[in-house]
């Protein structure tokens, strides 16, 4: 583990899965080498793609794929059998006026899935006067996760009736469009990293036919990221205990326990230090006031440190950023003191992504806050925090980061 993760540019062969579930090796379709264009049409034939969902319509002509709606059919997708990680994929297309559609990445087909409902990230098609053309959309799973409502110029970069170019790049859990070369969504989002591309029709009540075309399809591989323990399961190795409270490790979870009497906050701190990374953990808090630190310092003093700190207890103030020795809040809690997210007494998934001056927390898959821009701190230690003063009982398990696979 390196003292300091630089950003790097990565371009490494991706894993070829066959497509849907788990067997390696067998692919359809073109082949490619890592950080070459590759295009995804091949001739006059749909080879390499397979037909998912409803019942609409997809053939080949002049060189395009023509999607062709069918009334009263649910959204059907066009899917390559191929799954892809990190990618840039490029691509023109036309749409009916009338007619939303979409472009599936990283997206999954899974019995166990709402009976092998297509279901993932889908870069949106939409030529109403919303115009929310290039934002992102979870579909099947938890609906808008970046629209375009504050992006007027992306909204006014769509043509109607004319063809459109989308530039998508998915790279670890940043995944970025752009519409005619205007910038539309630029998301941290880490539920899915690796899946299939598809092309969407949706549904529709209408008894005349619509079409959408997509053409010059074209993908260039990076390679992928995954996730890789900072924990090793049995012992503290890498992490060190502070003042105030204990911790201990039993059947793979990190325990944290102090009593009301112990005022010193008990702290257990990473050796190493980061600047930009992306890391999740699993935590339940069973008593007391605790919190996940990163780009912190330890300091002398009551507190112990100063830095970011992502609330985690039993309130409704689980999620929010607090800058510990600093600004305080800095992105508060939900005001109506509403938290569907999270799950009080259980289980839950916590992932921080810190790059440059942003900062997104996700909680159980749902963006609990966001850091735009920040002056502050950009460099420092993780760590887990026993608040002084109170009776702790806390636990953590899966502590892990996102890295490239070389």
């Amino acid at each position: 583990m390196q003292t300091t993760l630089k950003r790097r540019v990565f371009a490494n062969v991706a894993m070829v899965m066959a497509w849907g579930f788990t067997v390696l090796g067998q692919v359809s379709g073109t082949s490619s080498v890592a950080g070459e264009w590759v295009s995804l049409i091949d001739g006059t034939e749909l080879e390499g793609w397979v037909k998912l969902g409803g019942r609409a319509k997809y053939g080949m002509r002049d060189g395009a794929i023509v999607g062709t709606t069918v009334p009263g059919s649910p959204n059907t997708f066009l899917c390559t059998k191929k799954h892809y990680g990190d990618f840039v994929l490029e691509l023109e297309y036309k749409v009916h006026p009338n007619l939303n559609g979409g472009i599936q990445i990283r997206s999954r087909s899974l019995p166990e899935f709402r009976n092998g409902v297509v279901h993932g990230y889908q870069v949106e098609i939409d030529p109403s006067p919303r115009a929310w053309s290039g934002g992102i959309y979870d579909e099947s799973r938890r609906g808008w996760i970046n629209n375009l409502r504050d992006n007027e110029p992306a909204r006014k970069a769509f043509r109607q009736n004319q063809w459109n170019h989308y530039r998508i790049e998915a790279i670890g859990d940043r995944i970025r469009t752009w519409i005619n070369g205007v910038p539309a969504a630029d998301l941290r989002d880490t539920m899915t990293l690796s899946g299939f591309i598809g092309l969407q029709v949706h549904g529709t009540g209408r008894r005349d036919p619509m079409e959408i075309v997509w053409r010059n399809i074209r993908i260039k591989e990076l390679g992928r990221h995954e996730w890789r323990p900072m924990f090793d399961g049995n012992t503290l190795d890498g992490w060190s205990p502070k003042p105030g409270g204990e911790w201990q490790v039993e059947n793979g979870v990190i325990r944290g326990t102090s009593q009301r009497s112990v005022r010193q906050h008990g702290l257990l701190v990473s050796d190493d230090s980061y600047d930009q990374f992306t890391v999740r953990l699993h935590f339940r808090i069973n008593q007391g006031d605790s919190g996940f630190y990163f780009r912190s310092d330890p300091v002398d003093s009551a507190v112990g440190i100063h830095g970011f700190q992502v609330e985690l207890d039993t309130s409704y103030e689980t999620g929010g950023l607090y800058e510990t020795g600093g600004r305080g809040w800095v992105v508060k809690h939900p005001a109506d003191k509403k938290t569907e997210w999270y799950r009080v007494g259980q289980w839950n998934e916590l992932t921080v992504s810190a790059w440059d001056n942003r900062t997104v927390v996700h909680m159980n898959g749902r963006k609990t806050a966001e850091l735009k821009d920040d002056p502050g701190r950009t460099e420092g230690h993780f760590a887990l925090q026993l608040h002084g003063g109170q009776e702790m009982d806390v636990e953590f398990r899966h502590l892990e980061r996102l890295v490239p696979v070389d």
